[in-house]
């Protein structure tokens, strides 16, 4: 009985989240991400949940588990149909720049950071540093995915997702409250970037608009999507069986992430209404369910070092992208939409268009961010080999 109303109460967050996102301007700031993750933690915490030896905590898990092998390759085609690659290729110049340079950043960064700390004790180490490719090139879909494919402990993936929570949070606030100007003093602050038809390709309220899901007509296409991904998923499953006998997470993900780029080139497929939502919905859902293995009692002296690896790697990224964005001329603004879509997400992106005032560069912060999911889960199979993994 615990565990059929456990998830009931997984499925019915997410929904309670996303009412709350549409309806008051402080759960926007907030994100839903961040939000799900809170009150994920808040229920761990609260010992509503069985744990230890009691009867229903061995369902629980099994549970917790399905939820989040399932939701995860459910959420990257979904959120990655809607993306055009044609577009990306001819209405951006720097941006490839702002792209290539962050991703070099942020794997330069965690190749170091790792050699740095690798004597912290710090349980599977190469692996996290691996997962944490994820995250900074992209956001929880990505680090999710790794963190499956690399079979990190689902405790180590609740606290390292929850500390670099903490040392993401400050940086927004930062970049929100003025931190920009501080980057369009230390790079060139005229862009040609963008022309105005670009401009207009997006508006601020593109990404995380769950309005009018549930209408008749959009929601008979957003299924039809749903099923879209369910397929590549099974297609993914069954390339693995076919290929290891087994289910292999590295084959699955790698699989469904490319049949969806590909399909993303189709307008059919990349005109689905609501698909980035729908994605979005299923990781808030594993956000949830992550956050609410959280045990408060993992955090001692060794697991702290995870924070202080996180708060290196974030610190050495954006110094390292502020020097390769100053030797090719990007201007601040360009450079503060594509650091913040690869370390916290392209729906991160608006809030900070709207804060500097500079709508010419939104175009560029996304589609860094989509380019880093559709990225992240290579990268981070190649941070993983280059530290042992394999």
């Amino acid at each position: 009985m615990v565990t059929v109303l456990t998830l009931i109460g997984y499925l019915i967050i997410p929904i309670i989240i996303i009412l709350l996102y549409n309806k008051f301007e402080w759960a926007k700031k907030i994100g839903t991400v961040m939000m799900a993750y809170g009150i994920g933690i808040v229920l761990a915490l609260s010992g509503l949940l069985p744990t230890g030896a009691e009867p229903a905590a061995e369902s629980l898990s099994s549970l917790q588990k399905t939820l989040m092998n399932v939701t995860v390759p459910l959420a990257i085609p979904l959120m990655l149909f809607n993306s055009d690659f044609k577009m990306w290729a001819r209405s951006l110049s720097k941006t490839l720049v702002v792209l290539v340079g962050g991703l070099v950043s942020v794997v330069v960064a965690l190749v170091a950071g790792y050699y740095l700390f690798r004597n912290a004790a710090i349980p599977q180490f190469n692996r996290i540093a691996a997962m944490m490719t994820g995250v900074y090139t992209g956001g929880t879909m990505n680090f999710a995915a790794l963190g499956n494919m690399l079979k990190v402990d689902p405790s180590l993936i609740t606290l390292t997702l929850t500390f670099e929570e903490i040392v993401t949070f400050p940086f927004i606030l930062f970049v929100v409250a003025g931190g920009y100007k501080l980057f369009r003093k230390i790079l060139p602050a005229k862009s040609d970037n963008q022309d105005e038809e670009s401009v207009q390709t997006f508006d601020t309220g593109d990404f995380e608009n769950y309005t009018g899901m549930f209408k008749a007509g959009t929601f008979g296409r957003m299924m039809l999507a749903l099923l879209l991904s369910a397929g590549m998923l099974a297609v993914g499953v069954g390339l693995s069986l076919l290929l290891t006998k087994k289910l292999n997470e590295l084959i699955i993900i790698l699989t469904i992430t490319t049949l969806a780029i590909l399909a993303s080139f189709s307008p059919k497929v990349r005109n689905l209404p609501k698909t980035f939502e729908l994605g979005m919905f299923f990781i808030l859902i594993f956000s949830v369910v992550v956050a609410s293995q959280f045990n408060i009692h993992q955090i001692d002296r060794s697991s702290i070092k995870i924070l202080y690896y996180i708060l290196f790697v974030m610190l050495c990224s954006i110094s390292l992208h502020l020097v390769i964005c100053r030797i090719f001329k990007v201007e601040g603004d360009l450079f503060t939409v594509g650091i913040t879509s690869l370390l916290c997400s392209p729906p991160f992106v608006p809030p900070i268009v709207e804060a500097m005032g500079n709508r010419k560069v939104l175009l560029s912060g996304i589609v860094t961010g989509l380019a880093g999911y559709a990225i992240g889960n290579y990268l981070g199979i190649l941070v993983a080999w280059i530290l042992g993994v394999f």
